[in-house]
């Protein structure tokens, strides 16, 4: 697939917790512009605006490479992680559910952010529990760089700084709880998708004007090398400006907000397989990178 020109991360050197923007070109991590030097991303997508004119004028390949840098979380942190779910055709026809005749909104969920959110190489943590069932959800992640609220389907695009991989992961034992104080609040989606580790983004921020078309894209993911999800951004049934307007409709959108848009067919659940101690799993996307995790013990 089709690697990113480059991308936005962020970096520590050796021991030092201190975060630091850079650019990742071609596997190799570069100092980004002197302008970013004191900030995170997120502090950068605060003038995202601005920034912009300076990166489409910049070149990368100018830069030193940095001695040391240990990739960190892309993001640290959102303000919100929103979820789409069931937005894959085929996603829906995998789940036994027919194609409807016409769309409703989409349906949204939360990921608690300081808490989910994990970068290139970190772990996936298995609950702590007996009878886990963890699930992999392989998912374009829309990040916002210009706010707003009630925004039209056709200038949806204009508020995206860019796009990261995520794995959407899911302890597929709590989507309903087994004592729920009454029947109405029988779903747990705290306990299915915002557990520690839940949401690894990466590799690193594709700014958005490397991407012509996010609806054409393929995703890809994998399980200690076995393909599992083969698809494209051109399943999702509805579009990334609609899901970004449908959200904003609900709340104010903010730069550094990540909206994931959905994940193809191919996850474990309908077939009886889950993630184990030890598993690799791969998320790709074309334009976008390769995202790398290894599931652990807690």
């Amino acid at each position: 697939m089709k690697p990113p020109e480059w991308s936005l991360v962020q970096y520590r050197v050796d021991d030092s917790e201190k975060v630091t923007v850079g650019i990742s070109l071609n596997g190799t991590v570069l100092q980004g512009p002197s302008e970013t030097a004191d900030l995170t991303l997120m502090g950068a997508l605060g003038h995202w605006d601005s920034l912009t004119r300076l990166l489409r004028e910049w070149t990368p390949a100018a830069s030193e490479a940095v001695a040391g840098a240990r990739i960190a979380p892309p993001l640290t942190y959102p303000g919100k992680v929103l979820c789409a779910g069931a937005n894959y055709w085929d996603h829906i026809a995998e789940m036994g559910i027919e194609r409807p005749d016409a769309l409703g909104e989409p349906f949204f969920f939360l990921k608690p952010p300081t808490t989910t959110v994990t970068g290139p190489g970190d772990p996936v943590p298995l609950p702590g529990y007996a009878g886990a069932r963890v699930d992999w959800e392989a998912e374009l992640a829309v990040v916002i760089g210009r706010a707003g609220r009630d925004i039209a389907p056709e200038q949806a695009l204009d508020h995206v700084a860019g796009y990261l991989a995520a794995n959407d992961i899911s302890a597929r034992d709590r989507l309903t709880s087994a004592m729920p104080v009454a029947e109405p609040f029988a779903y747990d989606w705290l306990g299915h998708k915002g557990q520690d580790g839940f949401c690894p983004l990466g590799p690193g921020l594709v700014p958005a004007w490397q991407i012509p078309d996010p609806q054409n894209l393929r995703i890809r993911l994998s399980v200690n090398g076995v393909l599992k999800q083969d698809s494209s951004t051109a399943q999702m049934m509805v579009p990334i400006p609609e899901v970004i307007a449908a959200a904003s409709r609900l709340t104010r959108l903010e730069p550094g907000d990540v909206i994931l848009t959905g994940t193809p067919a191919g996850c474990g659940v309908p077939r009886g397989e889950f993630l184990a101690a030890g598993d690799e799993v791969v998320v790709e996307i074309e334009r976008i990178g390769r995202l790398e995790n290894k599931v652990v013990a807690s």
